[in-house]
């Protein structure tokens, strides 16, 4: 009851202090972070890491030697041999106890070269949970730059509103001064419904967007979460060449690291199964007694004398020399070189897909440089285009088609800047990245 107590203290603890964060938009480190703290799939690599680090401490603690006490008591009913080495229907009880021990002298260097292994082990996952992390610090900046996009997104949208719901009332006014027909009227009533549509739509695209983020961070709801909107710079710069941000990224990534690990932990791997040809030396020795009793009536001593006088030692040695065992050694010693050599064509494979994803972040980046700067001409010469639409409509030059069509265009190119914008900045910051390890704005 206690115990159940306690645990509605802690929620009712926990509530409010998620209440609390929700309380302000989050920043992209402050995504990054809970990310790292609360993410299922991260959690899981910690566990595995423990499971790794255990794995070594017993490989380590196999150069102990071991320790065994035994007792057993045997209880024998009917005939039996006597002490005078005559059979009689006899009950005997015997007793004995021991204490053994034993240790590896010389095993092959199979134990120092497990413990390679399990350290080559522990230190890949240790890569492969860093490398985790690189990857929701990578997706978190995804949704983040999404979601900052959808904002804008949703801006456009309501200017669009705010455009066609001033017009709709300027025709509503002209319609009744016998100046607009109702057809112009109806028509623009048409585009400000669709307008609200498109609010519609980007309202739901930005909901959906946040509920992925929210998810990503473990979140029990997206309910209240908000995130910080700010201005990242969009100075375009030079970049580096694809081959400069690799040499950087194959030196620190966790990706390769973890594989340049598992291939000496192959090569570890060799030599452990290379061990079955020497042969094994192990030193053992032990400490023992036994307490016998008959209902013969022959005089038995006590219990304690029993102990003493059959108390006895032993130590020796056990020499093991391997001659033939079907070829199961060669074969071992086989097949851990093909593993080893499957490891060293995965760690290359690995460089390989770095250095594509590379190229592909670089080219997206220029691609997306180049569209921004299209864009961005389109929309000024746009958004010019419409302001003389919109005059020339207002002083009726122009027909209700005409200023939708001008418009539409303006809005359109408008939207395609921001993506192209925010497209550039996360491509940029995902080069950075790869380079340096930094992923922030």
């Amino acid at each position: 009851m206690k115990k159940i107590i306690s645990l509605l203290l802690l929620g009712a603890c926990a509530i409010p202090a998620l209440a609390q964060d929700l309380s302000h938009p989050w920043t992209l480190r402050e995504c990054t972070d809970w990310a790292m703290d609360h993410n299922i799939n991260l959690l899981q690599q910690g566990n595995n890491l423990k499971q790794r680090t255990i794995d070594l401490e017993n490989a380590k603690n196999d150069r102990l030697p071991s320790l065994s006490a035994s007792a057993s008591e045997n209880l024998s009913f009917g005939r039996g041999l006597t002490a005078d080495n005559t059979y009689a229907n006899t009950n005997t009880t015997s007793s004995s106890f021991s204490l053994g021990s034993g240790v590896n002298l010389f095993n092959g260097f199979r134990t120092r070269n497990n413990i390679l292994q399990s350290e080559w082990s522990l230190k890949a996952v240790t890569e492969d949970l860093e490398k985790a992390r690189d990857d929701i610090r990578v997706a978190v900046a995804r949704n983040y730059f999404q979601i900052l996009y959808d904002m804008e997104i949703l801006e456009v949208a309501e200017r669009q509103i705010g455009i066609d719901s001033t017009h709709v009332a300027r025709l509503e006014a002209l319609y009744e001064n016998g100046k607009a027909s109702p057809a112009e009227v109806a028509q623009q009533k048409a585009a400000l419904a669709q307008s609200n549509l498109t609010r519609t739509q980007a309202e739901n695209t930005l909901s959906l967007a946040l509920l992925d983020l929210a998810q990503l961070l473990e979140l029990p709801s997206p309910e209240g979460f908000r995130i910080a909107r700010p201005d990242p710079s969009m100075d375009l710069r030079l970049l580096e060449k694809p081959e400069d941000i690799y040499a950087e990224a194959v030196r620190s990534k966790p990706a390769v690291k973890a594989e340049e690990f598992r291939l000496e932990q192959a090569g570890a791997s060799v030599a452990v199964a290379k061990g079955s040809l020497y042969p094994s030396l192990s030193l053992s020795g032990g400490i023992g007694s036994n307490y016998y009793t008959t209902t013969q009536g022959y005089p038995q001593a006590s219990f304690w004398d029993q102990l003493s006088n059959n108390f006895s030692q032993y130590v020796g040695l056990s020499l093991s020399v391997p001659i033939f065992n079907k070829f199961q050694t060669r074969n071992s010693i086989r097949s851990a070189e093909i593993s080893r050599q499957t490891q060293q064509l995965q760690l290359e494979n690995v460089k390989k897909s770095l250095y594509k994803e590379i190229q592909q972040a670089w080219y997206n980046a220029t691609a997306s440089e180049d569209k921004y700067m299209a864009s961005k001409a389109a929309s000024e010469s746009y958004a010019e285009a419409f302001k003389l639409v919109e005059a020339r409509y207002e002083n009726g030059k122009a027909n209700i088609t005409e200023f939708n069509e001008a418009k539409n265009q303006y809005l359109r190119a408008e939207s395609e800047l921001l993506q192209a914008r925010y497209e550039y900045l996360f491509q940029t910051k995902l080069l950075d990245f790869y380079k340096n390890g930094a992923l922030d704005l």
